[in-house]
């Protein structure tokens, strides 16, 4: 099988719910949070200072991060990234929009009773500020959640609404920076949809795991639709590889 391992690999061709301050255990997937000195979180921090120099000239408030396939560590990178943001006084929100598949609320070991598809669908109560579904994370200062939601029938159809835009619009007024984890954009239309409407896009790849033909396969689908390619995030990297982190690495987006 023909499977990415390598960088070089990598695709060449206000007000807020208050999550209830009970003892719980955050993801290990979190590891910002949890091993703040490990290689892998310094791979995130590198990460969110590259991001920084991307946004220099034209500001970077959404960022979506996916992927050519599930499992490639898309929704692990998306959270470690916004915790990263988080700790450098940004504002920052979180939001769940791989909407078959939501895994964002697992991770923080919160609800997903009420989200995002239940804002967009008009299922929310008539006294309430949409931004008031948005969660808080008392663990960590300054990160909040939005929650995916129910599952909706057609996720592409509720994602390339115009509500979807003029929300993510409102959202933008209300946070510092956006990080929105989609689904992968090889096999599924929501993560196009998702990122033609955001300032820029994490790719992210798993060494050992990703296949070449799907990952040129998911760079040629955000370039169809105009998308700013921040750069790729390489994922599982074997612990024995040398000099790359242990688990991610980042490179640039260089067309070619």
């Amino acid at each position: 099988m023909n499977l990415l391992h390598k960088q070089e690999d990598t695709v060449k061709a206000n007000k807020t719910h208050r999550i209830r301050s009970v003892r719980r255990e955050l993801s290990q997937n979190l590891i910002v949070y949890h091993e703040p000195k490990s290689h892998a979180a310094e791979a995130f921090r590198a990460l969110r200072t590259n991001i920084g120099f991307a946004g220099i000239d034209n500001e970077l408030k959404t960022i979506a991060v996916t992927s050519p396939e599930p499992s490639d560590g898309k929704s692990t990178t998306a959270c470690n990234l916004a915790i990263s943001l988080a700790q450098i006084d940004k504002k920052v929100l979180l939001i769940e929009c791989d909407l078959r598949k939501p895994k964002i609320h697992h991770n923080f070991r919160i609800g997903n009773d009420v989200g995002l598809t239940h804002i967009l669908a008009d299922m929310i109560l008539e006294d309430q500020s949409v931004i008031s579904y948005v969660k808080e994370v008392p663990e960590i200062e300054n990160l909040f959640i939005l929650t995916a939601g129910f599952t909706p029938p057609n996720p592409v159809e509720i994602l390339s609404s115009q509500k979807f835009k003029n929300f993510l619009d409102l959202l933008k007024k209300a946070f510092d920076i956006i990080v929105i984890d989609t689904p992968p954009v090889a096999q599924l239309a929501d993560a196009a949809v998702v990122s033609k409407v955001t300032d820029g896009v994490l790719l992210v790849i798993a060494s050992g795991k990703t296949n070449v033909q799907a990952a040129i396969r998911a760079k040629q689908a955000l370039l169809n639709i105009n998308a700013n390619i921040l750069g790729v995030v390489l994922t599982k990297i074997d612990k024995r590889s040398g000099r790359y982190y242990n688990y991610y690495n980042y490179t640039a987006y260089e067309d070619s």
